[in-house]
């Protein structure tokens, strides 16, 4: 090899795959489905061409997540890739509490925009939406009060 020019002609190794092309995955119903997480929240959130209604549980978003942040968090996926009200969503969530709930279902709407429109996949890992937030609650340890709190020393 003499220059860098040269690195354009070699081929990937034998046990190397080329770089995953990532291509549309949609059903009969022109949907695309993922599923989100995020703490003991799990989300199955299907994504098909709309009028913009988002569905969760079978009640409307603004009634189950009634507090404006959380509407926010769901809908931070749609507004970063320029697609408000182009997609109807719909969600089943079971587990964790509101907050957890709207993380995994922000999660899996990432994930089925990038199903449905391979094209958002850049912006949305730039945002950050489709790392899975690995972080969730720490077990109870015997001996302690709670996962690290201890009891109150006394000395006498």
């Amino acid at each position: 090899m003499a220059d860098l020019s040269s690195l354009k002609d070699l081929a990937p190794a034998e046990g190397q795959a080329a770089a995953p092309v990532h291509v549309r995955k949609v059903d009969a119903q022109g949907r695309s489905y993922a599923t989100g997480k995020r703490k003991n929240a799990i989300a199955r959130v299907w994504v098909k061409a709309g009028s913009g209604k988002i569905i969760i549980n079978g009640r409307d978003f603004t009634t189950y997540f009634a507090r404006p942040v959380l509407q926010m968090i769901l809908q931070q996926p749609l507004v970063a890739a320029a697609r408000s009200g182009q997609f109807d969503i719909i969600a089943t969530v079971t587990g964790g509490g509101l907050s957890g709930q709207a993380g995994a279902v922000r999660h899996g709407v990432s994930k089925a925009l990038t199903y449905f429109e391979p094209g958002l996949r850049p912006v949305l890992k730039k945002g950050g939406f489709l790392t899975r937030d690995s972080r969730v609650v720490e077990r109870k340890k015997y001996g302690k009060a709670k996962a690290r709190r201890s009891f109150q020393f006394s000395k006498r």
